[in-house]
């Protein structure tokens, strides 16, 4: 299949979240067209509005950005994330592999524990601690079961943008309310910026690439050390302090388990797309004028 056949109908699911937006972006820059779907258009979990979108729109390339993401919530809604984040993912696979269509899927640093003492690779064993990240990791075990043709899986972490709610957004709004900001110093991962996520997804798909793969900026923070480069980014000084997990746990019991290091090792993208993804810090610089431009 040429470059341009693999585009030629593209259609993005999930259209009205951060990610969707970015790569709806990337696709644009390009001079391809591209369908995005929001919840009301296509509602994944719905049988036959998945259905009716194979049959009305034949995509060649599926990608999907919908996701119940909201990992405190997905403790107290648990089996909603299955059908969002799982089992959705499934009946998504299987129409793929029936039609033909690439389906590409973003799945999360969640599906570890957190107990390495080096980046994750894609083939380390899996063992998530959350709702959320045990309904990410059915996701991606549903779709390599269908198996649908040249399939592709992005693992990213800490993913912010422009486009909606992000850890960014929500210390920058504190910060410039005068809030004093407690953030968690001992959770380490790497920042990974939406549109440079979406960059790396249309390079595996230029190479024609499948499989599973780690996707993130370069480097590795603490939660307390991002929420520290934010303000200095954006020169907004802040009352900051750090604390441990256990002490932002005991705040809110309800609240998610974390893994405590979930670095994502991206050297199989590197070496598909024939470099890394820019550092962490540099991607934070761009995200900044991106949002409030000279």
């Amino acid at each position: 299949m040429s470059h341009c056949d693999r585009y030629s109908r593209t259609v993005i699911v999930g259209g009205k979240g951060m990610l969707a937006a970015a790569v709806a972006r990337k696709l644009s820059a390009r001079g391809i067209a591209c369908t995005s779907l929001d919840r009301q258009q296509c509602d994944i979990t719905d049988a036959a509005a998945v259905a009716d979108l194979f049959a009305a729109r034949r995509p060649t390339l599926l990608i999907n950005c919908a996701a119940h993401a909201k990992v405190d919530l997905c403790e107290q809604e648990p089996e909603k994330a299955d059908a969002i984040n799982g089992h959705a993912v499934g009946s998504l696979a299987e129409h793929a592999a029936r039609n033909g269509t690439k389906l590409v899927h973003f799945s999360t640093d969640f599906v570890f524990d957190g107990s390495a003492v080096q980046p994750y690779r894609p083939a380390d064993p899996t063992h998530p601690l959350s709702a959320y990240g045990r309904s990410k990791l059915m996701g991606e075990r549903l779709l390599q079961r269908a198996n649908p043709a040249g399939w592709l899986i992005l693992r990213t972490a800490w993913l912010y943008g422009e486009d909606g709610p992000c850890f960014p957004r929500t210390i920058l709004a504190a910060a410039r309310a005068g809030k004093p900001l407690k953030v968690v110093n001992d959770q380490i991962g790497s920042p990974t910026y939406a549109g440079d996520l979406a960059a790396a997804t249309m390079e595996l798909i230029d190479r024609n690439a499948g499989g599973l793969f780690h996707a993130v900026n370069q480097g590795a923070v603490s939660w307390f050390e991002f929420t520290r480069a934010i303000l200095e980014e954006f020169h907004i000084p802040a009352d900051l302090s750090p604390q441990s997990s256990a002490e932002w746990k005991k705040s809110k019991p309800a609240a998610a388990h974390r893994p405590a290091f979930s670095v994502l090792d991206s050297s199989d993208l590197e070496a598909a797309i024939g470099h890394p993804m820019r550092p962490w810090r540099d991607a934070l610089h761009d995200y900044h004028h991106a949002i409030e431009p000279k």
